[in-house]
């Protein structure tokens, strides 16, 4: 995590830097999204797969045949819309920070323009004050950018496993809970 400090920064620096982590962070749930769909993908696959292979014998080869092509279309085209919507917002996120640091940068030249035609430090005094809360700001955003990092790390982290989980008595539990309190 990167900490920002107070000394000799410029309010458009700080306002960057801002920026541009607000877009790391924006990159880091994408890519969260894009691993989650893999992960999901290589789950259902895995359990497509095993529902074939168990109905073994009880369909003939051809429909065994037809219902993995089926599924392994299915999910290219899953896989190709995810693909297509991640690098898109991935594509989007990066003009908008570009968009965003131009625009700041313009802004920051206009005012120090208006300073020297008039003479008037007021926009300079006022940029100068907002920098500890710039650079705290900058500070959050820097722990949150590192924390969707690691959710990104902790989502494409281990295997899916194929086994469905099995069914759970909590009706029944429920019931009893309910007899208990009355």
């Amino acid at each position: 995590m990167q900490e920002f400090s107070m000394a000799n920064k410029k309010l458009s620096t700080v306002t960057t830097e801002l920026i541009a982590s607000y877009g790391n962070t924006a990159k880091n749930v994408i890519n969260a999204y894009r691993v989650g769909n893999a992960r999901a993908v290589g789950y259902v696959d895995q359990s497509w797969a095993a529902a074939v292979k168990k109905a073994g014998n009880r369909i003939s080869a051809e429909v065994r045949t037809n219902a993995v092509a089926a599924q392994k279309k299915v999910t290219s085209l899953y896989t190709q819309g995810v693909t297509l919507t991640t690098d898109s917002a991935d594509s989007a996120v990066n003009k908008a920070v570009e968009l965003a640091g131009k625009g700041l940068e313009q802004v920051a030249a206009n005012a120090s323009r208006f300073e020297k035609s008039t003479g008037l430090t007021t926009l300079n005094t006022i940029a100068v004050a907002a920098v500890p809360a710039a650079v705290a700001v900058n500070n959050v955003a820097a722990k949150l950018e590192a924390q969707s990092g690691a959710l990104v790390s902790k989502i494409a982290g281990s295997k899916v496993k194929a086994k469905a989980a099995t069914a759970k008595r909590a009706v029944a539990k429920k019931v009893a809970r309910v007899r208990k309190a009355a």
